[in-house]
């Protein structure tokens, strides 16, 4: 008779800032990847860079929080990787999995974004 809205595939406003947030998150993240390879080409920079964020990534595996301790393995594992692409047998190695780390966490961050924006539109 009526046509009744269903509101059960409607989002709630705390699903959509969690995708919001996750993509901007992995987002930045593999930019920062991007940009720390970079870094990684240079000589001092290099190093000094790749220590900094082991140190950063370690600290934030101290946290009690799950996902401070998932991105504290994310970037200590960049950091380390940093420091291997610095030993000339082990760049190649470390360079491809910094690119494919990078390339994940982009794809991830898109892929939520677009989520997030297709839930943006259901709740108009």
């Amino acid at each position: 008779m009526y046509d009744i809205e269903k509101k059960d595939d409607i989002p709630s406003t705390a699903s959509l800032s969690k995708l919001g947030i996750t993509a901007i998150g992995y987002t930045a993240g593999g930019i920062f990847l991007f940009l720390l390879q970079a870094f990684a080409k240079l000589r001092g920079l290099g190093l000094v860079a790749g220590a900094v964020v082991c140190v950063i990534g370690v600290v934030s595996l101290m946290s009690k929080d799950t996902a401070d301790k998932k991105a504290g393995a994310i970037i200590t594992t960049a950091g380390v990787l940093v420091l291997l692409s610095k030993i000339q047998p082990l760049a190649p190695l470390a360079g491809t999995l910094l690119s494919i780390g990078a390339i994940g966490l982009l794809a991830t961050g898109i892929v939520n974004g677009i989520k997030f924006l297709f839930g943006l539109k259901k709740r108009s």
